[in-house]
């Protein structure tokens, strides 16, 4: 065993942490070194050189391994996966089911959450939030107050800001569909309901009712005669 959980505890949302203290010598961390919080011994593996610092904090399912640090005051909870060499720091978030791995570094204020996952050598920090099924990976930086979601992928880009929610490839056609004044929908492929198709306008002459645009169809015809 590589660290062990102290008598030292805080409370958070109805549950307890505890502070880490190594029991070994491992990478840069020396035995009796203390370390940052968790909520059990799951949250960080024994095995690697993994290290939770300061005030970070990683709780619930969550858990930092090879040879990831998680410090300042980051928290990484629900079942967040932080791995290989990656750095969450500062007051960055990674909850969900998101995974930071590789070189990857998400720090600032930076929040990624749901199945998100940012790996390679990427960067996510600022306000920047990456969320949904979103990649960022590759040399990818995304900044400011950036949000990469749905299933947006973002690689080789530095993004400072916008919202990017869909990738496609460059054949796939998108129908714009309007929705009112405010709002418009993008599909691929899209099938309607009966109930949704768009009531046809209608004319009276007379007792009976006809078709707008037959009635404008049929007049255009008697204008060319």
């Amino acid at each position: 065993m590589k660290f062990k959980l102290t008598k030292t505890t805080e409370s958070f949302w109805g549950g307890t942490l505890y502070q880490i203290e190594a029991t070994a010598n491992f990478g840069s961390i020396k035995k009796g070194e203390l370390g940052g919080w968790v909520e059990k011994e799951d949250n960080l593996s024994q095995d690697g050189n993994a290290w939770v610092y300061g005030d970070a904090q990683v709780s619930g399912n969550a858990q930092v391994s090879g040879n990831a640090q998680v410090s300042g005051n980051a928290w990484v909870y629900g079942d967040a996966q932080v791995s290989g060499n990656a750095q969450v720091y500062g007051d960055a978030w990674v909850s969900g089911d998101a995974q930071v791995s590789g070189d990857a570094r998400v720090y600032g204020n930076a929040q990624v959450s749901g199945d998100a996952q940012v790996s390679g050598d990427a960067r996510v920090y600022g306000n920047a939030q990456v969320s949904g099924n979103a990649q960022v990976y590759g040399n990818a930086q995304v900044s400011g107050d950036a949000q990469v979601y749905g299933d947006a992928w973002v690689y080789g880009k530095k993004l400072i800001g916008g919202y990017f929610y869909h990738t496609k490839e460059k054949s796939e056609e998108i129908e714009v569909m309007e929705n009112d004044e405010d709002y418009e929908t993008l599909c691929s492929e899209p099938e309607y309901e009966e109930e949704y198709t768009k009531e046809k306008e209608t004319i009276n002459i007379g007792n009976n009712t006809y078709d707008k645009s037959e009635v404008e169809s049929a007049l255009k015809n008697v204008k060319s005669l």
